[in-house]
Formats: C-alpha cells, sequence, structure tokens
C-alpha cells in the first residue's frame, strides 16, 4: 500500500466504505474521504482493517493539506464508487 490509494474498510463503524490513504506509519493508514474525515484531519485505521482497492491512484496529489484535495478526493472516490459496485 502506498500514499493515495483506495481502501475499502473491512471493520468498525466506517465497514463497507470507501476511503484514500493519505498517510502511513509502521502500523496504520490514515484516510480521508474529503467530506467528513479531511485530508488534513483524516481516520487512523489498522492495517488489518482495511482492504486496498486496485487501480487507478491518486498519487502524491494527496499530500497537499488544502480544500483542493478534498474536493479532488471526493470526486476521485464517486468515480470509483460507481465502478466497484
Amino acid at each position: 500500500m502506498k500514499i493515495g490509494d483506495v481502501a475499502l474498510a473491512t471493520a468498525g463503524k466506517e465497514k463497507g466504505q470507501l476511503f484514500v490513504i493519505v498517510a502511513l506509519d509502521d502500523k496504520y493508514v490514515y484516510l480521508s474521504d474529503g467530506k467528513r474525515l479531511k485530508a488534513n484531519k483524516p481516520k487512523k485505521k489498522s492495517f488489518k482493517h482495511i482492504k486496498k482497492i486496485g487501480g487507478e491512484a491518486l498519487g502524491d496529489q494527496v499530500l497537499d493539506k488544502n480544500e483542493r484535495v478534498n474536493a479532488l478526493i471526493r470526486k476521485f472516490l464517486s468515480k470509483k464508487r460507481s465502478e466497484h459496485v
């Protein structure tokens, strides 16, 4: 997994929702949906509670912590949801 990849939450209250990975450390990934969980205040989740979704990714564009990034994430996830369903 890397920053910008799309992940599906497999546990917790976010189960079944798609997110973009905005940061990583040795134990956790930090997820954003661009709406409730902004890129500058992401959700911390364990690796074992997410599943990477294949296909294109946003890449390093999510490293900018501004409102345009959140809009980009929302638009990207909207497109991914329609493909995933």
